[in-house]
């Protein structure tokens, strides 16, 4: 097929004379350009066009004569290229505002074109294309090709390396061989585990722009530009004020208030699960902070949004900063946020001092009515329970300094208070002179809705720790504000990146965003040291693992910074979703398809409890989470516009239900927790509440900013480090031996999905093989024996391939996921620190809980801050002593211990054997060299090294070497013949 493109005629392609003439004849000029009788084909596609030569009338001629009055002119010659002669299109079109053509250009109506007779006119050209809010970035093919290789290739070597382990034993050491064996066997099977779920990392980008420009900006069904994008309703969970300290979440708060989101579309709800005046107290200061903190934020575009973790930035704070008055009122905000921060500090001690005084007030009044009754005024005064007070003078409705019947930690009346009511769903702005020291004209003054819930604990109840509270507020937001998605967030993770949740908020309104059940951003974290002695970062799974994840069904939920679709919650099925046959089996359905297996998890969820007011908000969040139809590929969308009405008011029925919804009883003969809201059984109730919504068809969504998203804090305490690992390990174990295993997974669940989650309730087993074969080394160095008969050739040439293919593979998995080879190292390290310890301990006792049904209790992991100002990783040389220093320890002693009695042996040997002290050594020095961070971690600061660390020590070099005498004595008198 061919096209054929007329050219406007130019003077270039008509007949004229030559240039110096005098005359022009009107042939020389260019004719008008066609009037909208003339014939036009493939007006869009910009194929063939048909002229008439015919006039174009008196109006039209006149304004082309005014056009081309260059060309009239006598000095043609300014149309000219002075280098070739040859005439100048550019400048005749900029002169004559020509077009040619008319496929993606526009003949303006007074060059001939007009809105009559259905022409074309400038409209056609108006209409914007449909835009994408996200796109998906490919690993380049130059690294991801090669790293699938080299896994095949290590794939390879690791089965030729086993079946010759296998088929050649060690005569001389049939223990040890077996005992070896057997731990590479389990290590291979580990590593192919993780190893194939990596094998598909993406890397995906936000248009935050095309957001804007689809929900905010002016359009026939949003003629204001009002914002339609959905509700957020965000989580913030503390227990404990002593080890969540009232300021770190107030900061958290404030960071969230001042967020980048239409105000009316947020709301926050703090769960405080220890029910503490203190942290009540401490929010309602944020409250009353925020009212000026947020709009200076707005005014001038701050990052990052708390205040604690802005202050403290070393960069400087006026940069791109241009408003004269940035300065002054940056100035008066750090002063009001000092006082702000003695006032948190101050709590405690006021509130003290009030009840005090309250309850001698009470005391007095008691013993003065028991002398008028004629009773004992000091069994009157022993009956006055030691309260904590109100600012109010009122009662503290939850747990009290002093507990009391209905005021203890697990025994009282549910708390809802709203400290900032919804705020108006128009903008307010600020007007001169409404503050005395700050200028908010033209600034957003409206602060989102903040509510304080605390729900409802009495004995004889099982609360489900976090995530019953978790479920508790998904009930009470339900009712008060019912945002379509949720965010929730640890006390001590902020937001950094204001933009942060538009961002994730595109994925969700993107085209097939209705099969996205979560968000989850990495975690980062401050406040670490600078070598990051226990790989606290922790980068090697937030951007290794989690991106590879992201190229199959998702990543899985890690209990913080993660954006939840609240109807995914509730335990529905997503709308449409994929049976997955095998390996790459795959038949596509909708949530009403039958599945090729009945899976308990594929039911719907039936039993919400009894509120109406709560079962009438499940369609209504359906609906509203809905992205926008705005194109014919959008599937189950919702019309543009559908949400621009304001929210209703709140009136004291609502905030009733509110307080029912988050009492004791309500979860009884109901499915929350089992396949409603946050699912309990597990010290882990993130992986396993995620894991749910993969196995129904959902997928998630791994949004990494180029700015962090949000940060916050991490224990850089050894001891501390260990158990929160413990606790990771304990969940993991729980998943395995329980209905959540995903080798019991329904056929919705992608393979190397599956493959991803078994391995979660797998690694904590690797411990125990890990232990033994660090103990082989020094096994192999007191004995004279090794693995392997002799260092043959073979064995040597496959420990090269493997050691070479882990390096290349580790090399590369640096390339596509970001990291640095530090951060991979130090991540092996504490692998091998937590599989001796932590890990260990979480299989024992997983064991026990299945098999003895003993329950697993954990303190909660300290987020306050170093209060030490000359040393920032004071903590890092703390060492508290824990018995999950034992096994590691045991390891470090024993190895050390036997490579001087290796050495020794194959010195004063009259037939060394270097071979198999070398092969000893080799190993011996790996195991050291991974604890490395571990003797660290023990030694303290220089000097200080506690003396159970000696203790310990001396008595596990006795026992091994008393041990070994017992095992193996010494032939003292084979050894006096030999000497004579």
């Amino acid at each position: 097929m061919s096209y054929t493109v007329l050219m406007p005629p130019t003077p270039d392609n008509q007949p004229y004379t030559a240039v110096g003439s005098s005359s022009t004849k009107s042939e020389d000029l260019p004719p008008p350009p066609p009037t909208n009788a003339a014939k036009r084909t493939n007006q869009r596609g910009g194929g063939a066009r048909k002229r008439d030569d015919g006039g174009s009338g008196g109006d039209s001629s006149a304004k082309m004569d005014r056009r081309l009055s260059l060309l009239k002119s006598q000095n043609k010659s300014m149309l000219l290229r002075s280098q070739t002669g040859d005439f100048d299109h550019n400048r005749w079109l900029f002169e004559s505002k020509g077009t040619y053509g008319i496929g993606n250009a526009f003949w303006s109506p007074d060059g001939g074109y007009d809105d009559a007779g259905g022409g074309m006119n400038m409209s056609d050209f108006m209409d914007k294309p449909w835009k994408p809010l996200t796109r998906k970035v490919r690993v380049p093919a130059v690294i991801l090709s090669p790293y699938r290789l080299l896994v095949l290739g290590r794939l390879v070597c690791l089965i030729g390396f086993l079946i010759w382990r296998i088929t050649n034993a060690n005569t001389d050491a049939l223990w040890l061989w077996g005992l070896s064996t057997a731990c590479e066997i389990w290590f291979a099977f580990s590593w192919l585990l993780d190893i194939l779920t990596k094998i598909n990392p993406i890397n995906r980008a936000a248009d935050l722009a095309a957001l804007q420009e689809k929900f905010e900006s002016p359009s026939p069904s949003n003629p204001m530009g009002l914002s339609d994008l959905p509700g957020i309703d965000v989580f913030i969970s503390t227990a404990d004020p002593e080890k969540e300290p009232p300021l770190v979440t107030a900061n958290t708060i404030l960071s969230v208030l001042a967020t980048e989101y239409p105000v009316d579309k947020l709301a926050i709800y703090v769960s405080d699960d220890g029910a503490a005046l203190l942290t009540f107290e401490a929010m309602a200061e944020a409250a009353s902070f925020a009212e000026i903190w947020v709009p200076f934020c707005r005014k001038h575009c701050v990052e990052p949004r708390n205040p604690e973790a802005y202050f403290n930035l070393k960069l400087d704070p006026t940069k791109n900063k241009k408003q004269p008055d940035f300065v002054k009122d940056r100035r008066w905000i750090k002063r009001e946020y000092d006082e702000f921060k003695v006032r948190i500090n101050g709590l405690p001690e006021s509130i003290r001092k009030r009840s005090k005084t309250l309850n001698s007030k009470e005391q007095k009044k008691a013993v003065s009515l028991a002398k008028e009754n004629g009773e004992d005024p000091a069994a009157a005064k022993s009956n006055i329970p030691i309260a904590t007070w109100m600012a109010d003078g009122t009662h503290w409705p939850g747990t009290w300094k002093s507990p009391s019947p209905d005021h203890s930690n697990k025994d009282h009346a549910g708390i809802l208070q709203i400290m900032i009511k919804a705020p108006d769903h128009s903008p307010v702005y600020g007007n001169t002179g409404d503050h005395p020291f700050i200028e908010f004209t033209s600034v957003d003054i409206r602060v989102p809705m903040l509510v304080y819930v605390s729900r409802e604990k009495r004995h004889g109840y099982d609360h489900n720790k976090k995530a019953g509270a978790m479920n508790a507020l998904v009930r009470a937001s339900a009712i008060l504000s019912n945002g379509p998605f949720i965010l929730n967030f640890d006390c001590d993770h902020y937001i950094y990146n204001s933009l942060a949740i538009r961002e994730g908020m595109c994925y969700m309104m993107d085209r097939g965003g209705d099969r996205i059940c979560y968000i989850q951003y990495p975690q980062r974290f401050e406040g670490i040291d600078p070598s990051d002695r226990y790989a606290n970062h922790n980068t090697v799974f937030f951007d290794g693992n989690m991106r590879a994840l992201d190229g199959l069904q998702g990543p899985m939920y890690v209990g913080t910074g993660c954006l939840f679709r609240r109807y995914a919650l509730y335990g529905f099925c997503p709308p449409r979703a994929n049976e997955y046959l095998g390996l790459y089996g795959q038949r596509e359905g909708d949530d009403e398809s039958q599945p090729l297996n009945e899976h308990p998890d594929l039911d719907m969820p039936e039993r919400f409890g009894n509120s109406g007011i709560f079962l009438d908000s499940i369609a209504f969040a359906e609906f509203q989470g809905r992205p926008l139809a705005d194109h014919p590929s959008v599937k189950n969308g919702r019309p543009p516009g559908a949400l621009l009405a304001p929210r209703p008011p709140l009136d004291a029925l609502t905030v009733a239900e509110a307080v029912s919804v988050i009492s004791c009883w309500y979860e009884d003969k109901t499915e929350w927790g089992d396949r409603i809201g946050w699912i309990y059984g597990s010290v882990t109730e993130d992986v396993v509440t995620g894991y749910r919504m993969h196995n129904r068809g959902w997928r998630s969504v791994y949004c990494i900013p180029k700015r962090d998203a949000f940060r916050g804090t991490a224990p850089i305490n050894l001891t501390d480090r260990l158990h929160q690992v413990l606790r990771w390990a304990t969940g993991s174990v729980e998943i395995f031996f329980s209905k959540n295993n995903a080798l019991l997974a329904s056929s919705r669940l992608k393979f190397l999905q599956r493959v991803a989650y078994i391995n979660v309730g797998i690694y904590p087993f690797t411990s125990i093989f890990l232990v033994i074969y660090c103990f082989l080394p020094a096994v192999s160095l007191f004995t004279g024996e090794f693995v392997v008969q002799s260092l043959n050739t073979t064995f040597l040439i496959y420990l090269l391939l493997i050691t070479l293919t882990l390096s290349l593979l580790s090399i590369l998995e640096v390339k596509w996921s970001g990291i640095s080879l530090e951060e991979y190292w130090r991540n092996e390290q504490f692998w091998v620190i937590g599989g001796t310890s932590a890990h260990l301990a979480a299989v024992l006792q997983g064991l026990l809980k299945v098999i003895a049904g003993i329950d697993i209790s954990f303190t909660l992991t300290s987020k306050s801050a170093n209060e030490d100002d000359e040393d920032l990783f004071a903590d890092l040389y703390i060492v508290k002593w824990t018995a999950l220093f034992v096994p590691p320890l045991t390891i470090l002693t024993v190895n050390i211990i036997a490579i001087f009695i290796g050495v020794s042996r194959t010195l004063y040997s009259v037939i060394p054997q270097w071979s198999k002290l070398i092969g000893g050594l080799f190993f011996s020095f790996w195991v050291l060299a991974h604890m490395y961070p571990f003797c660290k971690g023990l030694m303290g600061r220089r000097g200080k090294t506690p003396t159970i660390i000696y203790v310990w020590s001396g008595l596990i070099a006795i026992t091994i070497s008393l041990l070994w005498i017992a095992i193996s004595p010494p032939d003292i008198g084979h050894s006096y013949n030999e000497g004579i």
